[in-house]
């Protein structure tokens, strides 16, 4: 916030209301909204987001037009060029995002427009300026915020005179335009990186990762095609196959089946079954349809989750609250990019009804059934922190075989053949996409032998935490410059940069 007491001799002491035009935007008839050309550009919230997050000052395309006789019709009037313009409800980030206005044009009812009188300001010194204002600190106590017109009137203006306006935008655009260079090169850094994430993945999940690696051991190379490093269960002997441990696991599940009948049979009748008749009443997970499945690595097979899994389940339900003496909950906002993230979680009573069912154990993956169609399905391990720990009901819980490094199949799942499949199989309701629990049982992965899986599992995790070394550089460095930004912007309306 810039100090009234800080200013430097010449300068006026004044009010946005008394120098600028604060007007409204119109609520258009849904009939009129659409359009993607006519003679007035309509803008709605998400363009100003839009031009801000892309670094545009100017607003200059639309997604929605009217031409003259429709605007004049519903009486719909222009904002004039030179406008600055902002969302005047909705949560904070949207409140402090800001567009000028390239030509008169029309804007939806939601969004605030300030408009500096010329015979005192400059419009891009009302812009830069209206840039250093939170209006988030100006919203009302309600359940959506908001801005009125009133609160906005009464924010203090340093007003300079209009020649030294046009000196101070000039100097603000040059520093501006150094540290949109440097900017422009931390978002390309970054997105390189994300492309340097999705084709480790890739690479690791169609066998190449690891192809240097089979071929020391003496192995044969393979043709590629697609097929958080915690090691699973002993180590089985160097020549067993991915077929081979397949079938040790599908012989496990099949026993741990029948022992958990004989035990359940017993509790109920007192006695074990008299004869082998109940066997038949398992039922054998089915094979993946390999038929337009890439080939894969000599040594690896195609398995389903629910081939591999020992346990499938939906998370809890139930209300969390914010007291954090009671077991912890992780949700779908806690899995970003292959990881969970542990900064804001709730949390269920320690003696909730659904406790220690629905407890996680490390090397559980979670996926994330109920999302945006661009979000579902994105899945990360539960590493065995915090602890105890639980999850919520968009989430569902794989536990595998401890011969199944399940960071194997998050890696599947996170990669651009999981996405894939998800686009494949997602069920769209109202805005949210879903993919249930027997489809992610049906998902086919590619099962290499144990040995590589952890192999493969150790060589992503290193790839990835150089990565992510970089971006959290790249992140601080972005940080920086946003606040040398406001630096000069505060340095420009106290007078201190010409």
């Amino acid at each position: 916030m810039i100090k009234k007491s800080e200013l430097p001799e010449g300068w006026g002491k004044a009010t946005i209301g008394e120098v600028c035009e604060i007007l409204a935007g119109y609520g258009f008839p849904k009939d009129l909204q659409g359009k993607a050309s006519g003679d007035l550009p309509f803008y709605k919230v998400g363009d100003i987001s839009q031009a801000w997050l892309s670094g545009n000052r100017y607003l200059v395309k639309a997604n929605n037009y009217l031409s003259q006789e429709e605007a004049k019709k519903i009486k719909a009037k222009t904002l004039p060029a030179g406008t600055t313009v902002m969302a005047k409800i909705g949560e904070a980030i949207k409140l402090n995002r800001r567009a000028l206005l390239a030509k008169p044009s029309l804007v939806d009812n939601n969004v605030m427009g300030i408009y500096p009188k010329p015979a005192y300001v400059d419009p891009r010194y009302n812009f830069y300026y209206l840039m250093t204002i939170s209006l988030g600190d100006y919203s009302q106590a309600t359940t959506v915020p908001s801005v009125r017109k009133t609160d906005v009137s009464e924010i203090f203006f340093p007003l300079a005179p209009l020649d030294q306006q046009k000196r101070i935008v000039a100097e603000i655009e040059k520093q501006f335009s150094r540290l949109d260079e440097a900017v422009a090169a931390l978002k390309r850094i970054e997105a390189n990186l994300k492309r340097y994430k999705a084709s480790v993945l890739k690479a690791a999940i169609e066998g190449k990762l690891t192809e240097e690696w089979r071929s020391r051991r003496g192995e044969p190379a393979c043709s590629p095609s697609v097929g958080s490093g915690q090691t699973h269960g002993p180590a089985p002997t160097k020549d067993e196959t991915g077929a081979e441990l397949l079938k040790r696991i599908l012989v496990e599940r099949r026993k741990k089946w029948e022992e958990d009948y004989v035990k359940k049979y017993i509790g109920a009748h007192g006695h074990a079954p008299k004869d082998d008749s109940w066997k038949k009443k398992y039922k054998e997970p089915a094979a993946p349809d390999t038929s337009n499945l890439p080939k894969l690595p000599n040594g690896w097979v195609w398995a389903t989750v629910e081939q591999l899994a020992t346990k499938v389940q939906y998370g809890s339900s139930s209300k969390t609250n914010e007291n954090s003496s009671g077991i912890s909950v992780l949700r779908m906002g806690n899995i970003f990019e292959g990881r969970l993230g542990l900064d804001d979680l709730k949390y269920l009573p320690q003696n909730h009804s659904e406790i220690p069912d629905l407890l996680l154990e490390e090397g559980d993956l979670l996926f994330n059934r109920t999302n945006s169609p661009e979000l579902v399905g994105k899945s990360a391990v539960y590493l065995g922190k915090p602890k105890p720990c639980s999850f919520a009901s968009y989430l569902i819980r794989v536990q595998f075989n401890k011969k199944v490094n399940s960071s194997l199949i998050s890696f599947y799942v996170n990669s651009i053949h999981g996405r894939n499949w998800i686009k494949a199989v997602v069920s769209q309701q109202v805005g949210q996409a879903n993919v249930n629990g027997t489809k992610l049982q049906a998902l086919a992965v590619p099962l290499p032998p144990q040995i590589e899986q952890n192999e493969i599992v150790e060589e992503v995790e290193r790839c990835l935490s150089v990565a992510e070394e970089i971006g959290a550089a790249v992140e601080t460095n972005l940080k920086r410059a946003y606040r040398l930004r406001q630096s000069i912007l505060k340095e420009a309306f106290e007078g201190n940069l010409i």
